[in-house]
């Protein structure tokens, strides 16, 4: 089954939101929807962001997977922008 990683830039975070509780709840997010393989804090350009790594059978299910996750944080985090990418051989491949 491909790999795939969902990729959050992390803003504002909700009065009484810990920065540390953000990546478990978006890999707890992702996690109801299938299995995640790996969870890291990322700095990107300057920008914190949550990356989660888990699989699924096709891009479709994959953006289904980041949607629930950037619905699931709304009420939490301030998510600026968000990507999947689908790990191709040795590099990462955007995701429309």
């Amino acid at each position: 089954m491909p790999s795939y990683r969902v990729t959050l830039a992390v803003g504002a975070l909700a009065p009484g939101t810990a920065p540390d509780a953000v990546l478990p709840a978006a890999a707890r997010l992702v996690a109801e929807h299938t299995v995640v393989e790996a969870q890291d804090v990322r700095l990107l350009r300057g920008v914190p962001c949550a990356v989660v790594r888990f699989e699924a059978p096709d891009d479709v299910t994959a953006a289904g997977i980041r949607d629930a996750a950037v619905t699931g944080l709304r009420d939490v985090v301030e998510v600026r922008s968000d990507v999947v990418t689908r790990r191709d051989g040795g590099r990462w491949t955007p995701v429309a």
